[in-house]
């Protein structure tokens, strides 16, 4: 063959004379081994070399047996197709694990997320969680049970009272009807409302007999009810849920004559009586009260009074000087308490603050308990157990963040996962009821003109993560339908929506790792599914970044990488390496690089290469620049025909051709090298990190076959790159330099590439021209 023809596969289009000024092949056989800066391959390939198959190669880890070399290299080389998915869901999934490691990490309320004795403290609840209350002169009347409200119950509800907005209203509108429905969420002071609304209608009506909790609701609607005590005022409390609620709401279903006629009858009842009558509840008794016979009863929805002058007026009364509220608002800040009361604004929060203060007590502590997600989570998940409230719940806790649509669609269909098969679609509307049972939920509306849906987010940055803890623990009966669930999100079309769910899975890990890695994340990380690998990358980063678990993450690991030859062991090798290009590779640079290695030195078998080259990649946007050349350098130190040798510059050659890409969390080193979207990191780092990368470029543009897509990613550098990075055209003419200075070929093989690039008929390359003069004065 001649020296020409051997040239056409690399060469352009190009006229004859062009062919004639290039220099004579340079011949040189390849020695076993070499020193440093000797040439080991011509300074031209053969088309042999560059010839592509017409069917793309199945991807390396796919295959049954040890992967060859030829196909995992123009895998590698090719940087299409799937590759472009898998590192962009790579950098989501790594972006999103890091910040949730972060509030794990942070964890400001000292919870001890992922434990089983973060659940076993007793946990006492407030008011607003039982229909029933303290009081004495209980009495039993006309089949209905009920119980006084003594005067200190009372006086504790007038008292101090800040009267919400739209009261007088609500006042209004029981004086003339008798019975209101009064809904707001639990712990929101409807109870205080009902209090004070029945006492002034009481007074304004002549006085009374004071006020009586109904015990059992349900039979007011029952034939001949009476009141038990004549002009007093009744108070029933119906939460979303409850035995009595449902009770009460079954008494219904005659249909709208039925329902009309006995709230019809109630009310005559009430007000030939003298009494007056509040339901309060929530999101049930809503829409019971809007059905059959709603238009004969007073309808109310209570506005949230703002927790910050629920705490004023219990600590300073009604008389407090401006002073006194700018000291008291300024302890509220100090103390984190006003956060506490935005992320959890209930009145019954503000008013249990409030006590902790003017007792002289520990504000600091009190806060620390409100604000522990612990707490809430056991409250929410001993009063709400129904299917649809506890998918909610749950869809949240893995896609907060996500839009209001995301988190419902996911929620639907956990809850089918959670109940009997039903011939219809279900009647479920989420949204109507997130601020009765899901409090610690909001949604944020997109900013003044802007366009998009709602995002679900919680109030406080670790429910999320505490609320998947308890459901793993605890519901024992729904743990394989929610891991089931989980599964299925890692197979959904939206990036984003796979990324949390495999975040999800890594802080179920968190909560018994051992447990984890035999249920489901070695299944995961063995799988020929590429999103159940990522996943498990993934929720390994997760798993790991907490200390009392890093140490059993990183064996596992290693044990991964230095698997046998099987299939399913290279599966565990490439997840292995994936995993280390994120979070963990950046906490311990030294131990992902020996994983790497692991996983990339497997004798004759090539198909972790590209998982490993991917890893390292990631290791380097993430701030590991150093780590991972001087890894590189060791690994190709032999300079031989070795496997790893030719494997170790591939995965060089390849992080050096990979443009730096946004979304990445910033992880600028210490010296604060910039990143340039666009850009290879390795070319706008190359003034820090020059000698390291002198180095291997010696070694890949000398070696075949790794030297035709050295040159390749170096025609890149000049010609795609540089124009987009100020000052690296000088940083590669210094570079080339120094590789020029090398014993052996490379001065002249980088004057013949360069002269070539220079001169192309159809895209000269000015870059080019001016390194071939830098290197030119250069001697």
């Amino acid at each position: 063959m001649s020296e020409d023809s051997s040239l056409e596969g690399l060469r352009p289009a190009a006229a004859a004379s062009d062919r004639t000024e290039d220099p004579p092949r340079l011949k040189e056989k390849e020695p076993a081994k070499r020193g440093p800066g000797v040439d080991t391959d011509a300074a031209e390939p053969t088309k042999d070399d560059k010839a592509r198959d017409a069917e793309p190669p199945r991807h390396a880890e796919e295959h049954d047996g040890p992967v060859s070399e030829r196909d995992a290299l123009r895998s590698l080389a090719d940087g299409s197709g799937r590759d472009d998915t898998e590192r962009s869901e790579a950098l989501r999934a790594g972006a999103i694990a890091d910040e949730i490691a972060r509030r794990l990490n942070a964890d400001a309320s000292g919870t001890r997320i992922g434990t089983l004795a973060l659940f076993n403290a007793d946990v006492s609840f407030g008011g607003g969680f039982h229909t029933g209350g303290s009081g004495t002169g209980g009495s039993r009347s006309g089949g209905v049970s009920v119980s006084a409200m003594d005067a200190t119950d009372i006086a504790d509800h007038t008292e101090l009272f800040v009267a919400p907005e739209g009261y007088g209203d609500a006042l209004d509108a029981l004086c003339d009807r008798r019975l209101l429905v009064l809904t707001a969420a639990p712990g929101s002071g409807r109870e205080a409302v009902a209090v004070n609304l029945l006492g002034e209608a009481l007074a304004m009506d002549g006085g009374g007999e004071g006020c009586h909790r109904l015990l059992t609701p349900s039979t007011v609607l029952g034939a001949g009810w009476e009141p038990p005590v004549k002009n007093s005022g009744y108070l029933a409390a119906l939460d979303d849920g409850s035995a009595v609620v449902e009770k009460f709401t079954s008494d219904f279903l005659g249909g709208s004559a039925h329902g009309t006629a006995q709230w019809a009858a109630v009310v005559a009842t009430l007000r030939a009586s003298g009494c007056f009558l509040i339901l309060t509840g929530g999101r049930d008794l809503e829409v019971l009260a809007a059905g059959p016979g709603g238009d004969q009863v007073a309808r109310h929805t209570l506005v949230p009074v703002d927790p910050l002058a629920v705490v004023e007026r219990r600590v300073l009364g009604h008389g407090g000087s401006a002073d006194a509220c700018a000291d008291l608002r300024g302890l509220l800040e100090r103390t984190g308490a006003a956060a506490a009361l935005r992320e959890q604004p209930a009145a019954r929060n503000a008013a249990r603050l409030a006590s902790v203060i003017r007792a002289d007590g520990d504000v600091t502590a009190a806060v620390a308990q409100l604000r522990d997600p612990s707490e809430q989570v056991r409250a929410w998940f001993n009063r709400y157990r129904a299917p649809e409230a506890v998918a909610f719940a749950l869809a949240a806790a893995v896609l907060e963040e996500c839009g209001y649509l995301t988190v419902a669609e996911a929620a639907v269909k956990l809850r089918a996962a959670l109940t009997e098969p039903e011939l219809a679609p279900p009647d479920l509307r989420f949204g109507d009821r997130l601020g009765h049972e899901q409090q610690w939920i909001r949604l944020d509306l997109p900013e003044k003109g802007g366009f998009g849906a709602p995002r679900v987010r919680f109030r406080n940055t670790l429910l999320g993560q505490v609320i998947l803890t308890y459901a793993w623990n605890l519901l024992d009966g729904r743990r394989d339908a929610v891991l089931a669930w989980l599964r299925g999100l890692l197979s959904h079309r939206d990036l984003e929506v796979r990324a949390r769910a495999a975040v999800a899975a890594g802080v179920l890990a968190l909560a018994d790792p051992h447990y984890a890695v035999h249920r489901f994340l070695t299944a995961w990380a063995g799988s020929t599914s590429w999103p159940l690998r990522q996943a498990a990358a993934t929720a390994l980063g997760v798993a790991g970044s907490r200390p009392e678990t890093a140490e059993a993450v990183w064996n596992l690991l290693d044990r991964w990488a230095r698997g046998d030859a099987s299939a399913h062991q290279r599966r565990l090798a490439g997840t292995a390496a994936n995993a280390v290009g994120g979070l963990l590779g950046r906490t311990e640079p030294d131990r992902a690089v020996a994983v790497l290695r692991g996983a990339l030195d497997r004798e004759d078998d090539w198909g972790t290469l590209a998982s490993v080259a991917w890893g390292g990649v990631h290791l380097i946007h993430q701030g590991q620049t150093a780590a991972v050349l001087d890894a590189y350098l060791d690994w190709s130190e032999p300079q031989d025909l070795s496997p790893m040798v030719v494997k170790s510059l591939s995965a060089f050659v390849f992080a050096v051709s990979q443009p730096y890409e946004e979304p990445v969390i910033d992880t600028a080193d210490d010296r604060g090298h910039a990143r340039v979207p666009g850009v290879p990191v390795l070319l706008s780092e190359l003034p820090w990190h020059h000698d390291r990368l002198a180095e291997l470029w010696v070694r890949a543009l000398a070696r075949r076959p790794v030297q035709d897509s050295a040159l390749d990613a170096l025609h890149a550098w000049i010609d795609d790159y540089a124009g987009k990075c100020p000052g690296s055209l000088d940083a590669i003419g210094e570079l080339l330099v120094s590789v020029a200075r090398q014993p052996g070929r490379h001065r002249e093989r980088l004057t013949w590439w360069l002269e070539k690039w220079a001169r192309d008929h159809e895209k000269p390359s000015a870059g080019a021209t001016r390194l071939l003069r830098t290197l030119g004065h250069a001697r």
